[in-house]
């Protein structure tokens, strides 16, 4: 029998280490600041516009890897990425791109509307190929649950597009909680301007022309089948259950994440909710299930940690509505962001810790005395590297790892692996479930309106991935696929 050769990663991870890879010309050769070919990775992204232009732009690290292939659905706004990577073979169908491709790929950036996320990382995993996956992972529960589980067994280097996780401030919060400085922790707020973009509106209605070389039923992916219109693509599919998952989806993993980190945070035990209405010109509330609501307020609760010893609850809201000033803040200064649009507060037993979208601007507030800058500067979080490096060096981070391997100390630094950021999308999506579930409708025994049993407080069994006191909605646990797709294929 033939021996099998070695494949392109072994090669890439071995061929340094091995005593007979002459083949691999050294870096002291080529002069300094020269990356040998063979040291460098083999890139794909699949979804090459808006984000994900970004996040193959510095995965590519300025020339230090090579990107060998792009597919995305609609050209034209992926054309950064084709002007930038001209010699990249270009594809509309991953399937293909992963067929005729796949020998010769080492990783892929991921970074196409929610609703294809997990079929298609799914596909890159079981073809063995290192995934980056922009954040939320995945677009229900049961497909993070899934892609966490195939990371591991695979062997996959995974990380997802939250990269707040590796942002310096991030890491500056984790250290002054470790260091006791805020105490415990039982109360957590986090709010964000989104949504952004048109959402709480009426279902698109009309035929329209679709716009030329359009894949739209890759666009589609494994949701419900509609036809085209131009208030799903480009960008503005955020708002719609069958493409998005709404202002939760699209910045909780960015700001639940701080929180979720310094506590050490597992899966929720309950999540209760309430959503704006969405009104008719008679100003009768409407019940729109295809789309997602104008503002919502969701409330998580969690049991103590390891590191946390406090039940938490978690306070989210979108929509505009913010956080309240605590006490220990003063009244003019701003709570969060700069113009307090977005942020997060963790209320301890000894102290207040907020922090701005992606971990920025972190800040304390002590119950007692202000502790001095000489005492602050002794827990000061200080790698200033990844200040300099663009997103904190999270897409460079998990490029390193992908070289390194499944296992190696590079890959068990990933501040976003989907050991930690599936969970982590698990709670966001939670919040989702919460907030379909209130909107589940049934008519009244005599006839006259709708109840809303779902506008209860939902009891979570997490390793079971069940609701178990509201039946109805564990149907936004794992949706159904339509025709031709499944997880993986």
């Amino acid at each position: 029998m033939e021996k099998k050769s070695p494949s392109r990663r072994e090669f890439l991870k071995k061929g340094a280490l091995s005593a007979a890879a002459f083949y691999i010309v050294p870096r002291h050769v080529l002069g300094k600041g020269f990356i040998a070919p063979s040291d460098k990775l083999n890139l794909a992204a699949i979804g090459a516009g808006g984000k994900g232009s970004s996040d193959i732009w510095n995965a590519y690290n300025n020339g230090a890897e090579n990107v060998v292939a792009l597919c995305d659905v609609d050209w034209n706004v992926a054309a950064q990425s084709v002007k930038r990577f001209p010699n990249a073979k270009r594809y509309q169908n991953y399937r293909e791109m992963l067929d005729k491709e796949g020998k010769n790929i080492d990783a892929i950036t991921i970074s196409t509307p929610d609703n294809t996320h997990a079929v298609i990382a799914m596909a890159a995993m079981q073809a063995g190929k290192h995934v980056y996956v922009q954040k939320p992972l995945s677009h229900d529960i049961y497909e993070a649950r899934m892609m966490t589980e195939a990371a591991r067994k695979y062997k996959i280097v995974s990380q997802m597009g939250n990269q707040g996780a590796s942002s310096v401030g991030s890491w500056q919060m984790v250290n002054w909680f470790n260091a006791g400085l805020i105490g415990t922790v039982n109360e957590v707020h986090i709010w964000t301007n989104r949504p952004v973009w048109p959402q709480g509106i009426p279902v698109p209605t009309g035929k329209h022309e679709m716009p030329e070389g359009l894949a739209w039923d890759q666009f589609i992916g494994p949701a419900q089948y509609v036809d085209y219109t131009p208030a799903y693509h480009p960008f503005k599919w955020r708002g719609w259950w069958n493409f998005g998952t709404g202002a939760l989806g699209d910045m909780g993993c960015h700001l639940i994440d701080p929180a979720f980190r310094v506590l050490g945070l597992g899966y929720p035990t309950e999540v209760e909710c309430s959503a704006g209405a969405v009104f008719t010109k008679d100003w009768t509330p409407e019940y729109i299930p295809e789309g997602c609501p104008p503002s919502s307020s969701v409330q998580l609760k969690f049991p103590e940690t390891k590191k946390n010893k406090s039940e938490v609850t978690m306070y989210w809201s979108d929509g505009g509505i913010r956080a309240f000033h605590p006490d220990l803040i003063p009244a003019d200064e701003p709570l969060g962001d700069a113009d307090s649009a977005n942020g997060v507060i963790l209320m301890g037993s000894k102290g207040i810790m907020t922090c701005g979208t992606y971990g920025h601007a972190p800040k304390l507030y002590f119950n007692k005395k202000k502790m001095s800058e000489q005492d602050l500067a002794k827990y000061k979080w200080t790698e200033t590297e990844i200040q300099k490096m663009p997103e904190s060096g999270h897409q460079t981070s998990w490029v390193r790892a992908c070289k390194e391997g499944f296992g190696s100390e590079t890959h068990k630094k990933l501040t976003s692996s989907f050991d930690y950021s599936g969970p982590l999308t698990e709670t966001v999506l939670m919040g989702n479930l919460a907030i379909r579930s209130y909107n589940v409708r049934k008519p009244n025994a005599d006839g006259k309106g709708f109840a809303y049993p779902g506008r209860k407080k939902l009891l979570w069994d997490g390793p079971s991935m069940r609701i178990t006191n509201f039946e109805d909605a564990n149907q936004f646990v794992k949706r159904e696929y339509r025709s031709g797709w499944s997880l993986g294929s």
